[in-house]
């Protein structure tokens, strides 16, 4: 899951200002489960811009453009006659929009990371989209994401009670974690595999893979 958060409105209301007629546009799935870009939260924007607003979509993924176009369909008018569209979707279903449209793109919502929920306003990071997934060898837990210091082999020297010193000890150590994890699994001898330093060539940007 992409986890987003709103905009201050002060901003979107700054990023608005210079435009006449705008056109709304959520998204069904990550920012509907965030409660940040959904059916109710499209409406509420809508009606807090007041006259601007030409029109408004909830695309199912904007992230896809089969889907954009498919949703998106019913409103070529609409979306011609925008002098800019307002996504409440994280930056990846923003630049969809963009590439489909052509249109001054506003985000109405700040893209924050991947990861999973545990109930409504309660979100975990969980994957750095690294390229080089280890969870395999540790337990189904990611070290990079859930070690604060992303450390492939541990657990340091400042865990204290299988507590992590980076959160006053507040917060479980991710090796801790992995080492418990394994045990359960059976599996405690990879916790004592060597894992060298990550290979940052794998994320070299832009991203892009074909699966063919």
């Amino acid at each position: 899951m992409i986890i987003t958060k709103s905009k201050v409105p002060e901003k979107i209301l700054e990023m608005t200002k210079p435009y006449k007629r705008i056109f709304i546009v959520g998204c069904g799935t990550c920012s509907t489960a965030c409660q940040t870009g959904g059916e109710e939260q499209v409406k509420e924007m809508a009606e807090r811009l007041g006259v601007k607003v030409i029109g408004k979509a909830v695309v199912e993924s904007p992230c896809d453009l089969r889907l954009v176009k498919r949703d998106l369909g019913g409103s070529r008018q609409l979306l011609e006659e925008a002098d800019a569209l307002l996504i409440l979707s994280c930056g990846a279903g923003a630049q969809a929009l963009a590439e489909h449209t052509g249109k001054i793109i506003i985000p109405g919502l700040d893209t924050v990371f991947v990861g999973e929920i545990e109930r409504i306003g309660r979100f975990y990071e969980r994957c750095r989209a690294c390229a080089d997934c280890v969870i395999y060898e540790t337990g189904g837990i990611c070290p990079v994401v859930r070690c604060s210091k992303g450390l492939l082999n541990g657990p340091c020297g400042g865990m204290a009670n299988g507590k992590c010193e980076a959160s006053g000890h507040t917060r479980d150590c991710a090796w801790v974690l992995i080492y418990n994890a394994l045990k359960k699994q059976g599996r405690l001898d990879l916790f004592a595999k060597f894992r060298p330093p990550m290979d940052r060539s794998k994320k070299a940007q832009p991203q892009e893979v074909v699966n063919r």
